[in-house]
């Protein structure tokens, strides 16, 4: 594809910015609900990007992966259907996990953990999504390593309001929602809202052995209800519950890399999950907050493990499935009592995950009179009781100088059984936190240094081939030094926010692949193994501009030099010295948006990103790409009508790969990579009263 014409219909559309009005809006306020206070991003020393509800509905069209490409440094792996593993600043798990779950980047929905399945991350009445990139060691601890994603919805208000929405658009696709919420009795102290929403559409991958263009397919359905009352002057509580039921098909690889696919019993990445929270929040001379959360989840994630039929290899008989059914189980309770100036807290975290994983096959080479079978099933209990104490000082230096300091310590105890025979029960005292200087310059500008510490907790391989030296694995320490800008500017038309930082990783969790039969497409072995240091630097950066009435122009960059640095486990000595994987070093995107008075508006949003590596047991990479997206349509007093195009030009890009054999009858090494998704075209309907 030619990128020069690529980029001219960008830069006419960014030349329309010079003919517009003369009078200049205002930017609002932005509020961070993901940290212990609600404080305005300009209060918080760390690098946050916040999506607001008009910004998720002109970004995306349904899952949270569709706004990944405008957040700096942050990626995504593709390893499932949908994006259930990220990564920021080069940290973050790759793929479908063994045993202990042990993510690195936290996820809630509402304040329900779902850390590590993320599928469930639609968007239809979403009211923000937040982003904290670096360590959250004294607020989330052992699941925030890396950072945390903090996804909120529509809150309940005392006006009655509501929406119906529907989409249509190739690929099959149709979606239909609805929400509808206000006060519940006569004097507005109970509200509520409640949302649904059903999205389908074929997946973009045609399967020709089956003559099916739907094995990849999405089928997602959402439910969502909130709860608000105030009880007297003091008492405020938030009730907060879902039902998310995820039934995408999974027939994503194909031995040519394309979207033709060949397998005759595709898989399957599915997810139901039911969660709720409970939020109690009392206000008087010392506040107090309660935070309760259960959440239940059953996953499926099978696949046809050789990616063909009978006919693609002949007279080779080569088939493989395989099949894990996961059930996820998580109750936390979190006390916070809090003074103008600090607060102390507690946290316990039970998680129950049971998994059963059934791999089967058949092979046989008639060239070589060869044959071989499979049919095992492997099941495993595991039981995390995490419990934590923390606590932060906020304190005034002076006029202009704030101190913020934190600290978290951590206990966590394990018990693993499973039907290989492995009994184990591993424990941790992790701590982690941070220190922090705010300086307020002046009523526009702020800048803060900050140094902190987060942790991951230790454990365990799976698996007879698994080495003894390599069974079990120690936490991992990260510490990072962050220095940072947030400024508002021209009567509030301009804002530009600006990080850089220096992380160092001890111990780091790597996890690596093995195949133990080349014949065997199933017989992978998966491995976490410590490396000793890394090291990672970066820029983050974006910046707002409403230059003109009706008129909004965004920018985001993000830089990132991630390096191993001390590597001596014999395995990774292809690492020493390398890039971590799913790091690309710039993540770039930029765009705007114009609405005429009279109701017309359109948007553009562009994004790039570097080549990356796709694992740690290779050297293979991605190519670099950029996507655009654009919107035009027409909005009303209470509807609008929008025609939009993701992936407008149709780029050709990888969101994951793996290095490995799966060719008979020789099984040549070869990279086999999955395709995001390619354009498509839609439109949606929207009405609100």
């Amino acid at each position: 594809m030619n990128r020069n014409n690529t980029l001219r219909p960008v830069a006419a559309f960014l030349c329309l910015f010079s003919g517009a009005a003369l009078a200049a809006g205002t930017i609002d306020e932005i509020v961070v609900t993901a940290d212990f206070r609600e404080r305005t991003a300009s209060e918080v020393p760390a690098s946050i990007t916040v999506l607001d509800a008009r910004e998720i509905e002109e970004r995306s069209v349904q899952h949270f992966e569709e706004l990944i490409s405008t957040i700096p440094n942050f990626n995504w792996s593709g390893d499932g259907h949908r994006a259930r593993y990220f990564q920021m600043r080069g940290a973050g798990e790759l793929e479908q996990y063994q045993g202990a779950p042990n993510p690195s980047v936290g996820f809630l929905i509402d304040d329900i953990d779902f850390s590590g399945i993320g599928t469930v991350a639609t968007l239809f009445d979403m009211q923000s999504v937040e982003v904290l990139r670096g360590p959250q060691g004294t607020r989330y601890g052992a699941n925030a390593l890396a950072g945390l994603i903090y996804m909120r919805s529509a809150e309940p208000t005392a006006e009655f309001n509501g929406r119906v929405e529907l989409q249509a658009g190739d690929d099959g696709m149709l979606a239909g929602g609805f929400a509808v919420g206000g006060g519940l009795n006569t004097d507005d102290s109970v509200m509520g809202r409640l949302s649904a929403q059903y999205h389908e559409s074929d997946g973009f991958r045609e399967n020709t052995y089956l003559n099916r263009d739907d094995t990849n397919g999405r089928e997602e359905t959402t439910v969502r209800g909130r709860l608000k009352w105030f009880g007297g002057d003091a008492w405020t509580f938030n009730v907060a519950g879902l039902f998310v039921d995820i039934d995408d098909g999974y027939d994503a690889f194909a031995i040519d890399n394309s979207l033709t696919m060949l397998s005759d019993k595709p898989g399957k990445d599915a997810q139901q999950s039911t969660g709720a929270s409970f939020r109690a929040d009392f206000e008087g001379d010392l506040a107090l907050t309660s935070i309760t959360s259960f959440a239940s989840s059953d996953i499926e994630f099978s696949y046809d493990a050789d990616w063909g039929n009978d006919d693609a290899w002949a007279p080779v008989l080569y088939d493989y499935i395989s099949v894990s059914d996961r059930d996820r189980e998580t109750l936390s309770q979190e006390f916070r009592l809090l003074a103008d100036n600090w607060l102390v807290g507690v946290y316990a975290l039970r998680l129950e995950d049971d998994i059963s994983t059934l791999n089967q096959g058949e092979y046989y080479d008639p060239g070589y009179d060869f044959a071989d079978s499979l049919d095992d099933l492997f099941i495993s209990d595991y039981t995390a009781t995490n419990i934590a104490a923390f606590g932060q000082v906020d304190h005034d230096l002076g006029d202009i100088t704030r101190l913020t300091a934190g600290l978290r310590f951590e206990r966590r105890t394990t018990d693993y059984s499973d039907s290989a025979g492995l009994d184990t029960g591993p424990s941790d005292n992790l701590w982690g936190g941070e220190i922090a200087f705010s300086f307020d310059h002046s009523e526009a500008v702020t800048s803060f240094v900050s140094l902190s510490k987060g942790y991951k907790a230790n454990g365990f391989n799976l698996g007879l081939a698994v080495p003894d030296e390599y069974r079990t694995f120690d936490s991992e320490t990260l510490y990072n030094l962050e220095g940072g800008i947030k400024t508002i500017l021209l009567d509030r038309s301009l804002q530009l926010n600006a990080s850089v930082f220096i992380s160092r990783h001890d111990d780091k969790q790597v996890r690596t692949s093995f195949q133990l039969n080349p014949g065997d497409p199933t017989s992978f072995g998966f491995v976490t193994i410590n490396v000793e240091e890394a090291e990672t630097l970066g820029l983050e950066a974006d910046i707002r501009w409403l230059p003109v009435d009706n008129w909004m122009l965004y920018a985001t960059l993000g830089l990132l030099d991630t390096e191993f640095t001390k590597v001596s486990a014999p395995s990774l000595d292809n690492l020493d010295g390398r890039s971590q994987a799913h790091a690309p070093e710039y993540t770039i995107a930029f765009g705007g948006s114009y609405e005429h008075p009279r109701g017309f508006f359109a948007r553009l949003d562009v994004s790039a990103r570097d080549a990356f590596y796709f694992d740690v047991a290779h050297d293979e990479r991605s190519q670099s790409y950029e996507l655009v997206n654009a919107r035009v349509g027409y909005r009303a007093d209470s509807w609008s009508t929008t025609l939009w195009a993701r992936n407008l030009f149709d780029e050709n890009y990888a969101v994951r790969g793996f290095y490995f054999g799966n060719e008979p009858p020789d099984f040549p090494n070869a990279l086999y990579t999955r395709a995001g998704d390619p354009r498509q075209v839609g439109v949606t309907f929207s009405k609100e009263f």
